[in-house]
């Protein structure tokens, strides 16, 4: 059974990864439906939670159904940090993140995310400040290094661990990689089997079907995976991984119907959380997603990207609905 602090979460949890603009509560719904053990927020400003930016307060919406859940923070600020902990505090999520491991140049250039691989002694600042601040298991997400001479991620599980962390998941990358290459597993294995290691590693990086999550899993001994860019378009993707690890065989693959229902539910949880207008601008980015491959989609897709009439992106489901079975009558 794996633990975090005092939270179980069975025998080789999947966890959704935090991706900015991606998991949202309406995405993280789905997922969670589909069998997501434990799942993150988008990652949120500590400035941004400190000057009350709407956008970063309405990241901490969390929901009984999804516990339990972990609010991810990032910033390079050890008192902004801990009183962005102490407000996410009085949300009472199950586990506090911080992201030590996104790569993109806006947060890199404040001095966050994987940029504070750059200076362990400030990570170990920033990290103690939050600890600090809360009673919540702190949980942290990182990298390899910054780049290839600073593959630093030994000492730095060490050192997390030293100072209260209770679990931490690791990209396979650097931060100089982006998203481009293989991740390297072999490190995120080092850290797993270091003696002096006693707290849940949890491997990230290219595990996007269930063969690989099993072969990972066997090779590399982590506690769990998480999952994050496979899983857009296609939440499917933890139940498929747990029902390959218990039998061995493949589930069927999701069907056009309910590749329908489940952009349905998106675009309908996204109206309830962000309003008609938002919802219907965010969504445009996921419509390709979730018809992946499906031949003789491209006039929908383009119809739905194109409106701005929630009755006429409705209109356009019931469209699709009436013919499923078109669709569903050929290979996905």
């Amino acid at each position: 059974m794996v633990k975090i602090a005092d939270i179980s979460l069975g025998e080789f949890p999947l966890l959704l990864a935090p991706m900015e603009d991606v998991s949202d509560p309406p995405f993280r719904y789905l997922c969670k439906k589909h069998g997501a053990d434990l799942m993150f927020t988008e990652f949120i400003s500590s400035e941004g939670l400190i000057r009350d930016a709407v956008k970063s307060r309405q990241k901490l919406d969390i929901f009984d159904y999804e516990r339990p859940i972990g609010i991810q923070i990032f910033g390079g600020d050890e008192e902004a940090m801990a009183m962005a902990t102490r407000i996410v505090d009085v949300t009472q999520p199950d586990i506090v993140d911080i992201n030590f491991g996104c790569p993109v140049k806006k947060v890199v250039c404040k001095g966050a995310g994987a940029a504070v691989l750059k200076d362990i002694p400030l990570m170990v600042r920033l990290t103690e400040a939050v600890v600090k601040s809360t009673n919540i298991p702190v949980t942290v997400k990182t990298r390899l290094g910054w780049d290839e001479n600073t593959k630093n991620i030994e000492e730095v599980a060490e050192r997390m661990q030293d100072i209260g962390v209770k679990a931490l998941s690791i990209h396979g990358r650097t931060r100089t990689q982006l998203y481009k290459g293989n991740a390297d597993w072999t490190l995120i294995a080092k850290v797993k089997n270091n003696p002096r290691i006693h707290i849940p590693i949890f491997g990230n990086g290219d595990i996007d079907t269930p063969e690989k999550a099993m072969e990972y899993k066997n090779r590399y001994g982590v506690d769990g995976i998480m999952i994050g860019r496979a899983s857009i378009g296609h939440p499917w993707i933890f139940r498929e991984i747990k029902h390959y690890m218990a039998t061995g065989e493949h589930l069927a693959p999701p069907t056009f119907d309910e590749r329908i229902e489940a952009c349905m539910m998106h675009f309908e949880k996204s109206v309830e959380w962000k309003g008609k207008v938002i919802a219907m601008n965010e969504m445009k980015r996921h419509y390709g997603n979730y018809f992946k491959n499906v031949p003789h989609f491209k006039p929908y897709r383009t119809a739905l990207v194109t409106s701005n009439n929630i009755e006429e992106i409705y209109g356009i489901f019931e469209e699709l609905k009436s013919g499923a079975r078109k669709f569903s009558a050929v290979e996905i």
